[in-house]
């Protein structure tokens, strides 16, 4: 044997055996973040599949099945109101297409009385109530009801009133920064530091590079939320792309890089919360679950209530 495998061996036999111990005890070395609350069901727009999306009606229901999140996504008026909207283009939501951006408050036309649920192909959801609201109106009406904001795009006029209305309402610790962008996340972050947040996209990737070498229980992790699409519902009702074989693709390398149960227990852990979207179906409900989420994102929260409350009953 070299000189350098008599040394490397060995010193590679310890660090992975370091790494693993590490692994599955990582309050050794990392003290867990509290959870100011416990999201087991959270509603995709407010429950989009029961109600039309992100209106108050759809809020109201998703309250009424004791939902523990609301989730949604912001957009801003051209007279600096933050509305609650998952599209900054009205045309799929409204039939006009105008961005919200280039039309006062008072002038945002109605949704229209039927939306196709984005996970839930072929389904469509409708309501009494067609109005877009505000997020002041949210806060005002669920003071205490835990949400998590998405922004899209680099808009900080944006970002600073979210920040000030969550500052303005109390609401720091229960409101939660997301962002698939880096970019985006920082001047969130920049803005209101006292939210807790989220792994955008490529800090997800980093998040699996880490755990693949080993270095993951070692290493300090900010965020506090780690939600990720289920892998199963490519192909069925999530289609990130275009083309079949991109997601036949697409399904088969993320089960495998994203399915650990020894990923999501380490990050249950050290109290990063483990949040799976958007599951619309029982089979995915239990399979979330069983890998150790904290909990489900979904368009149907009468159905995953359904699903919680008789899985507690039977445990």
């Amino acid at each position: 044997m070299s000189p350098l495998l008599y040394y490397a061996l060995p010193t590679l036999g310890s660090y992975v055996l370091l790494s693993i111990f590490l692994l599955r005890r990582p309050r050794l070395l990392h003290t867990p973040w509290v959870p100011a609350f416990c999201p087991r069901l959270g509603a995709h727009r407010g429950g989009s599949g029961e109600k039309l999306e992100n209106t108050m009606e759809a809020m109201e229901n998703s309250m009424a099945q004791r939902a523990d999140l609301l989730e949604l996504d912001c957009q801003l008026t051209r007279d600096g109101v933050v509305v609650v909207s998952h599209d900054e283009n009205l045309l799929r939501q409204s039939g006009v297409n105008r961005d919200v951006g280039s039309l006062d408050f008072e002038e945002l036309p109605l949704y229209k009385e039927e939306l196709e649920v984005y996970f839930s192909p072929g389904h469509f959801a409708h309501g009494s109530d067609q109005h877009m609201v505000r997020l002041e109106d949210l806060f005002q009406r669920f003071p205490r009801m835990p949400m998590s904001v998405e922004i899209k795009g680099e808009n900080e006029q944006l970002i600073h009133k979210i920040a000030s209305l969550v500052r303005s309402f109390d609401r720091s610790e229960i409101t939660i920064w997301a962002s698939e962008k880096s970019s985006v996340m920082k001047k969130c972050r920049a803005a209101n530091p006292e939210m807790p947040f989220c792994f955008t996209i490529s800090r997800g990737f980093w998040l699996l590079l880490l755990y693949y070498v080993g270095l993951l229980p070692f290493i300090p992790i900010p965020e506090k939320f780690f939600m990720c699409f289920l892998p199963t519902i490519i192909n069925r009702t999530y289609f990130p792309f275009s083309y079949s074989g991109l997601n036949q693709l697409c399904a088969v390398v993320s089960k495998w890089l994203i399915m650990r149960k020894s990923l999501i227990q380490h990050l249950e852990q050290r109290g990063v919360q483990v949040i799976f979207w958007c599951l619309n179906e029982e089979s995915d409900f239990e399979v979330a679950y069983s890998l150790g989420a904290t909990g489900v994102i979904t368009d149907y929260p009468t159905a995953l209530r359904h699903y919680l409350d008789n899985h507690r009953a039977a445990a």
